[in-house]
């Protein structure tokens, strides 16, 4: 039997680390299971390395090239399809994918091969999208969705944590120093009000820690440097190159983190597996956060700060802070949650072909 070709999606928002960590999971899982074809877009350098594709991996930046190469595969009966991780823009152009794929992901089910959508998560739920991805997931023999009201709302598939859960050590260790709190912003969102900073510089002074203000996505390196200036912390910027070393320099610094604060998810993800606890002080009313860290079990994350005076924002950090315990042993379930979808996918990826055509006659 010839060797399995596994067609892949990289590509995301290249300015963006935490897309970077949840699709890098997902080939990772697939590596071992048969022959990767990534295909990365017109990506900069180093955002394949970060991705984690290796020199046995097929890596492609035409979209036409790999396209035309998954029809190829799907029509020996070798290739199977892994829709990419992630956010799900249910709009005419976020529906690219899912529309666009329909003939190579059922051409690969008719042939015997394989379609599997894990990880991602609908960001919107309007009625005539649903409608255009339906076709796309019955397609699908695998589905597992990253949050709960994706689940209610596309009805199909199964519920799982977010793959960048499965990042960081499996262990922590406790006696290390924790000395840090990091704060990153995004930039399309209300700038805090001066009660939050206050609260947040506050609580910092209280327990003795130092304010890093980091920046996981480009584009909001300009909030990061007026945070930085309000709250009198340290800045850990990013000029948008060498996204593995920009990578590597934050989870060090998320290694020292005891509070990371952030309305961005996989800034309190990638922090979170690297032993902090996450808060995100809202200045807005989103409920994304919470859905996603509810889908790996741990509730109460987001708090919504309007309104909220200096000493209320310092009181809820200091509530947070007291569940590290609590959080630790969530992560570790969503660990274990995760390796069961693992299992799932590589038992759909590796089984006997049987040709959908075959088993009709």
């Amino acid at each position: 039997m010839s060797q399995a070709q596994i067609f892949v999606p990289g590509v995301g928002q290249y300015e963006n680390i935490g897309d970077i960590i949840l699709r890098r999971q997902l080939i990772a899982w697939l590596r071992p299971l048969g022959r990767l074809h990534v295909y990365v877009g017109p990506s900069p350098a180093g955002y394949a390395t970060a991705l984690g594709v290796g020199d046995d991996d097929v890596v492609y930046r035409s979209f036409g090239a790999w396209y035309r190469a998954g029809l190829r595969s799907a029509a020996r009966g070798d290739g199977s399809y892994v829709f990419k991780p992630g956010e799900i823009q249910l709009t005419l152009v976020g529906m690219k994918e899912h529309l666009s794929m329909l003939p190579m992901a059922g051409l690969m089910r008719a042939r015997g091969g394989r379609v599997a959508r894990i990880g991602a998560g609908s960001r919107n739920f309007a009625p005539l999208p649903r409608l255009l991805i339906t076709p796309s997931i019955m397609l699908s023999q695998l589905t597992a969705w990253r949050d709960v009201k994706t689940v209610e709302y596309l009805g199909r598939g199964e519920l799982m944590p977010d793959l960048a859960f499965a990042e960081g050590p499996d262990d922590f260790d406790h006696s290390g120093t924790r000395d840090t709190i990091v704060v990153s912003m995004r930039v399309d969102r209300p700038l805090p009000t001066t009660e939050w900073i206050r609260g947040i510089r506050s609580f910092a002074d209280a327990n003795g820690l130092r304010i890093v203000v980091a920046t996981q996505v480009l584009p909001d390196s300009p909030r990061s440097i007026w945070l930085a200036d309000r709250l009198g912390a340290e800045l850990q910027d990013w000029d948008g190159t060498d996204h593995e070393g920009q990578e590597l320099a934050l989870r060090e610094t998320y290694r020292r983190t005891a509070l990371a604060v952030s309305d961005r998810m996989h800034v309190l993800i990638a922090a979170y597996t690297e032993g902090a606890v996450p808060i995100a002080l809202l200045v807005d009313r989103s409920d994304k956060i919470d859905r996603h860290f509810q889908a790996a079990g741990i509730q109460d994350v987001s708090v919504a700060t309007d309104g909220m005076d200096a000493a209320g924002i310092e009181e809820r950090l200091g509530d947070v802070l007291s569940r590290r315990a609590e959080m630790m042993a969530a992560l570790a379930t969503a660990k274990a949650d995760l390796e069961t979808v693992r299992s799932e996918l590589a038992r759909l990826l590796t089984d006997d072909r049987t040709p959908v055509l075959a088993e009709a006659r």
